[in-house]
């Protein structure tokens, strides 16, 4: 037995020391291994049944909205119109305004490769029922080009999801609930004045309450970035909840979310920066940029040697939409960088808000407004305001057209991406056929109401106004017209169109009394201690205070945030950083 073990035990020694062999019998060890594990893997996935997902609809028969599917981002994209049938909403909604207001400076630095458009020749062009009277005018007036008169190709934006997320989750019971918390950022000479009473009309017939610009101002600190301290009753916490935002500001999406709702509507309005140039230049010509130049050709012909973008309000003159959604205005077309910097600003302004209406195609966007909100017809009615008379329009020329692209290239660029992706919104939410109806409907009511509350049933000159406190404010070389009320109308109706006609200024300074009164009457007697002279109505006093005014809402804001500063440091924190929203 002991012969047999040590027999053994001197074989195996003498076999290990062979290190050839020991290598092929660990290598034939380990091929034996994974030949059982894949056998064993292939068993087990042979008896493993097959899933597929399962698919949950929720049947809703008032639903107004078609389900999108989407698609190849450069191919026409297919619209499955089922209005029966919804895909339930999932948690995975992207919730853009938080509670907590600190995610909302993401957009500031967020880069989404987005479709920025191009020059956009091809579609279909609107019948002449769906265009306005301006538009079936503007050719004639030189003010706009074929872009804007041709009905772009439909083109999926990148975020299509998130207005159709906010809208379904919003109406996702059976009811739709008319919504009451919106933020409207008012951009300069894009009709913005007549959304602005259409709101201010909305809130006052339902006792909404406003975020109004402290001290009774008319705007928000415009130019300087949006604060939260601009809203009167915010600091001080007079009010516990603000319903709609909507006067001039320069929008910063921090700031805003501190103040609005966590749910809020983000929306606002795009203009032609061609025919928007062209009022630009009439309405602020008494700026530094402007004001040396006897025409806007004179300006084009030289801006690019003589515009100082440090000179106070030279703003105005140089991609003012970029600047009121808070982006870096001063951007070249032939910049290395222009393309990456027009591609953010377009991801972060779809970011931010929920919609962009377009001026040109007022009527429709009034429409996509009315059924985004879940408002009525009446609701979003009006009269245009704050409106230029036609013998202060002037025609521009091809040439001109083209430098005026060229000098706003990142404004037209933002115009050109929202204008194609407004018609995908039309006919994914609404529809051509429902949406030529609703538009019909509309007019057919600002018929009625312009008959039954407007004396000669339309606007007039300012010198021909009646009653002063209906007049519009006048400004630049602008000559805006206003409106005279019926005579023969009963007082419930003359109420209810005097809102309609009621100016901006007068308007919101009117908001402001029925939510504070006595920070109204406060300011009323240290009014009364103003002499007398600056109630004169001419013309150069009129401009001589508005700059005095604006002037004294920029030494405001400058001694605010130096107090904050101060505060700040005296806290040992470091002082705010620079906020500028950069692209």
């Amino acid at each position: 037995m002991d012969h047999s073990l040590s027999f053994f035990t001197s074989c195996v020694r003498r076999g290990l020391c062979y290190r050839r062999q020991s290598l092929w019998v660990l290598l034939l060890l380990l091929v034996v291994c994974l030949a059982i594990q894949t056998f064993v893997a292939r068993q087990a996935s042979s008896d493993r049944p097959t899933r597929l997902p399962l698919l949950r609809f929720t049947v809703n028969k008032q639903q107004l909205f078609p389900t999108i599917i989407p698609g190849d981002d450069d191919a026409e994209f297919s619209l499955q119109v089922q209005q029966d049938v919804r895909s339930e909403p999932t948690g995975s909604s992207l919730n853009r305004h938080p509670e907590n207001a600190g995610r909302a400076e993401s957009s500031d630095n967020i880069l989404r490769t987005s479709d920025s458009g191009s020059d956009t020749k091809e579609g279909k062009v609107p019948s002449q029922k769906f265009l306005s009277e301006k538009q079936r005018n503007n050719a004639a007036a030189g003010l706009t080009t074929d872009e804007t008169l041709i009905r772009p190709r439909n083109r999926r934006p990148a975020n299509t999801s998130t207005l159709l997320s906010f809208i379904n989750n919003a109406n996702s019971e059976t009811t739709c609930r008319p919504k009451s918390h919106i933020v409207f950022l008012k951009t300069h000479k894009t009709a913005s004045s007549t959304i602005l009473n259409i709101l201010y009309r909305y809130g006052e017939r339902r006792n909404l309450t406003f975020a109004l610009p402290l001290d009774k101002h008319s705007q928000l600190f415009y130019p300087f970035f949006f604060a939260s301290h601009f809203v009167e009753g915010f600091s001080s916490r007079r009010v516990k909840e603000f319903n709609i935002m909507c006067n001039h500001m320069r929008f910063k999406k921090y700031e805003v979310a501190k103040v609005m709702p966590g749910d809020s509507f983000y929306f606002s309005v795009l203009r032609n920066p061609v025919a928007m140039m062209e009022s630009i230049f009439t309405y602020y010509k008494s700026i530094q940029a402007f004001h040396k130049t006897n025409s806007l050709d004179d300006f084009l012909k030289t801006s690019w040697r003589n515009y100082n973008s440090s000179v106070t309000n030279n703003h105005y003159a140089h991609n003012i939409l970029a600047f009121d959604f808070g982006f870096d205005n001063n951007v070249a077309a032939d910049a290395a960088d222009f393309e990456d910097r027009v591609s953010r600003v377009i991801a972060a302004i779809e970011r931010d808000f929920h919609l962009i209406l377009i001026s040109e195609y007022f009527d429709e966007s009034m429409i996509l407004l009315k059924h985004a909100l879940c408002w009525s017809l009446e609701d979003v009615v009006s009269f245009k305001l704050n409106s230029r008379s036609e013998r202060t329009r002037r025609q521009l020329s091809s040439d001109t057209v083209e430098e005026i692209k060229k000098w706003n290239a990142l404004d037209w660029r933002i115009y050109q991406h929202f204008n194609n992706t407004f018609w995908y919104k039309v006919n994914s939410l609404v529809g051509d056929e429902q949406m030529t109806r609703e538009v019909s409907q509309l007019r057919e009511l600002q018929d009625e109401l312009a008959n039954t509350c407007l004396k000669d049933g339309r606007a007039v000159e300012p010198s021909q106004i009646k009653d002063a406190a209906l007049k519009p404010f006048q400004y630049g070389a602008a000559v805006i017209q206003g409106y005279n009320l019926n005579p023969h109308i009963d007082q419930q109706t003359r109420a209810r169109c005097e809102r309609l006609i009621t100016p901006e200024l007068q308007y919101t300074e009117r908001l402001y009394t029925q939510q504070f009164p006595e920070l109204a009457a406060k300011q009323r007697r240290a009014t009364r201690k103003i002499p007398s002279r600056h109630q004169r109505s001419n013309r150069s006093e009129i401009m001589g205070l508005a700059l005095a005014k604006e002037a004294f809402q920029k030494l405001f804001v400058r001694r605010k945030f130096f107090n904050l500063k101060n505060q700040e440091v005296s806290k040992g924190s470091p002082p705010a950083a620079d906020n500028r929203r950069r692209i």
